[in-house]
């Protein structure tokens, strides 16, 4: 699965939220946060979990035409 690495970014800065502290918040690595802010794909699992961090639905931080 790969995210908007622009909506992340702007979601985490519109929240003031740092890589480790996401990471800490959803319980994922660090790397896993900086390789979807990088625009990496990664599981779906982790991306619900960021999702869920951030208090946004999984669908908000998708590329857009692009399903779940």
């Amino acid at each position: 699965m790969r995210i908007d690495r622009v909506k992340l970014i702007a979601e985490m800065a519109r929240q003031d939220v740092g890589v480790a502290d996401l990471s800490q918040r959803a319980t994922v690595s660090r790397a896993t946060i900086t390789a979807l802010r990088g625009g990496k794909s990664c599981n779906a699992n982790s991306v619900r979990r960021v999702a869920s961090a951030l208090g946004v639905t999984v669908e908000s931080l998708l590329e857009d035409g692009k399903e779940h």
